[in-house]
């Protein structure tokens, strides 16, 4: 047994994880009743993510603002500068590829019983409100942008603390970062559980009938990986970004499309960051952020249902109106993770725009959920991925421009 655990930990976890994936596909395709005991290993895995990975990002932000000196050089600004330009231009994509290549939908999939925002007022005073949410609820509910908010209130008026307490700061970040590398090892069991459940509750025949819809969805989310990322990386480091890009991908991108939540890969891009070599004082504070307002595959999933929308109702929708919708889906993209049930809740909201009814634009968020098997796990890896990718972007561009 020694040998055998020996040799599969000298197996990259990446593929690990490919095998896991495999496994889970065969034994749905073969027995998806009699072996439906194996979901368990996926809910075990994503919720052990899920719990600590809140105490992760409260502490390492803390600690990385109260360990910050005077004068001491980050390179947030451009990091949110890339986060913000990134989200735009995924929208964008979007509707320029929803207009070359128009979606209808069948609008019967029913309404489902959830409450969409009423306005792009409603979202902002949601995200005030998460802002000065009781830390304790804000940890346990996973709240991140109270975390992030009390976590800066923290780190900075501990700047002044004793040495030891910012060290016991600092080790206890460090010790939650070790636990999540317990929890990720694990991460082939969780895969197959995840991708047996999937395939076993909706069957690989369920997105047939929406097969072109999720073939856009995917290919704007695929070209905004691979053309729009690259190029806004490129101006970044001058040089060949693809390496980076892969890399981002293949470490951040598999596993969050799996698990399919930002906040849950929030660990495996700490790691990766580090692996790279990156200022921890900086990708402490960017990845949390990042999995909070970088969303460029929300961005792409509300113009992309918004505009089929339009498109099956045979709504005329101008340039300029076009242009107005990259900037509102942008916007609630990146107020996503503040509504419950993210990005497809906005779509209402996104509709509005063209007066196309709630009750028909929430047929249009039904057919989302029915999709939402690829649709949500390629939006998760799109936006995981993009996190390290543009804080790496960020620093190496910093160390070019300082000639090191």
């Amino acid at each position: 047994m020694k040998k055998i655990l020996e040799s599969w930990n000298r197996i990259s976890l990446v593929k690990q994880i490919c095998l896991g994936l495999a496994v889970g596909i065969l034994l749905a395709l073969v027995a998806p009743k009699s072996l439906s005991g194996i979901t368990i290993l996926g809910d075990l895995f994503v919720g052990a993510l899920k719990a600590v990975a809140p105490m992760l990002v409260f502490f390492l932000v803390a600690s990385a603002l109260c360990h910050h000196r005077q004068g001491q050089r980050t390179n947030m600004k451009s990091i949110i500068a890339l986060y913000l330009a990134g989200t735009f231009l995924a929208g964008l994509m979007a509707v320029l590829a929803s207009f070359l290549f128009p979606v209808q939908l069948v609008l019967a999939a029913g309404q489902e019983s959830v409450s969409a925002p009423e306005g792009l007022a409603e979202v902002l005073r949601t995200l005030v409100f998460n802002l000065v949410s009781n830390p304790i609820t804000a940890l346990a509910n996973a709240n991140y942008i109270g975390i992030l908010a009390w976590a800066l209130v923290l780190g900075l008026a501990l700047k002044n603390a004793s040495e030891g307490t910012k060290t016991l700061m600092e080790d206890v970040a460090n010790a939650l970062s070790v636990m999540v590398r317990w929890v990720i090892r694990f991460a082939p069991l969780g895969v197959m559980g995840l991708v047996f459940n999937a395939i076993a509750a909706s069957g690989l025949s369920t997105l047939l009938g929406y097969l072109q819809l999720v073939v856009l969805l995917v290919g704007v989310m695929a070209f905004v990986a691979l053309v729009v990322n690259p190029l806004m990386v490129f101006v970044m480091i001058r040089r060949n970004p693809y390496p980076l890009v892969f890399q981002c991908l293949r470490e951040s991108g598999i596993t969050a499309f799996f698990t399919r939540s930002s906040a849950a890969n929030i660990p495996v891009n700490m790691a990766l960051c580090e692996k790279l070599g990156l200022d921890k004082n900086t990708y402490s504070i960017s990845i949390p952020l990042g999995a909070t307002i970088n969303m460029a595959g929300a961005a792409v999933t509300i113009a992309t249902l918004t505009l089929a929308a339009t498109h099956t109702l045979g709504v005329q929708v101008d340039l300029p109106t076009a242009i107005v919708l990259s900037f509102l889906s942008a916007l609630s993209a990146c107020g996503a993770s503040g509504v419950a049930g993210g990005s497809l809740l906005l779509i209402p909201l996104a509709c509005s725009l063209f007066g196309i009814p709630n009750d028909l634009a929430m047929e249009v968020v039904g057919v989302g959920f029915i999709v939402g098997v690829v649709q949500d796990s390629c939006e998760t890896a799109l936006n995981s991925s993009t996190d390290v990718l543009f804080t790496a972007a960020a620093e190496w561009g910093a160390r070019r421009r300082a000639g090191n």
